[in-house]
């Protein structure tokens, strides 16, 4: 993969700031990595990325109301080469026994590293309904619902 995965272009197809980030993608040197173990450190995060190149800077993505690790984060290299590297080589890989998701992204902004969903995580964490303990159990509306049926027998 060379290029921007299809959730870049379908994002980019929707708005104006979509097409400015796709133009971006083009000389990126930043990398969002996605599906990481809510334990995933950025030591592991460190040895793994370094073998596509040299690593700049990384921003641990946090709960935004706790700032505890929420499953993603940011990798930025000091090259666009060193990033489509990474892309190629390590999308889809396994760390900390999850299959990680490695894409192109155009830029770290300030509050970005803070998951967006209702509850400070990631929204795709609200909506889980299987049990997974590397994103800390159930999904966040599913533990909620069974928490209420619990209290109200």
């Amino acid at each position: 993969m060379d290029g921007p995965s299809s959730y870049v272009l379908r994002q980019a197809s929707r708005s104006a700031q979509g097409q400015e980030d796709l133009e971006a993608i083009e000389t990126t040197t930043t990398l969002y990595v996605g599906n990481l173990s809510f334990f995933t450190t950025e030591e592991q995060i460190h040895d793994l990325f370094t073998m596509a190149g040299r690593i700049k800077h990384i921003i641990m993505g946090l709960d935004r109301f706790n700032k505890t690790p929420c499953g993603f984060c940011f990798v930025e290299y000091y090259t666009h080469q060193e990033a489509l590297d990474c892309v190629k080589y390590l999308n889809q890989t396994k760390l900390d026994d999850r299959i990680i998701r490695v894409d192109l992204d155009p830029g770290f902004k300030e509050g970005r590293q803070y998951g967006r969903g209702i509850s400070g995580g990631q929204v795709r964490d609200e909506f889980r309904d299987d049990y997974d303990p590397g994103r800390g159990g159930y999904g966040k509306r599913w533990a909620q619902a069974a928490q209420s049926n619990d209290d109200n027998p």
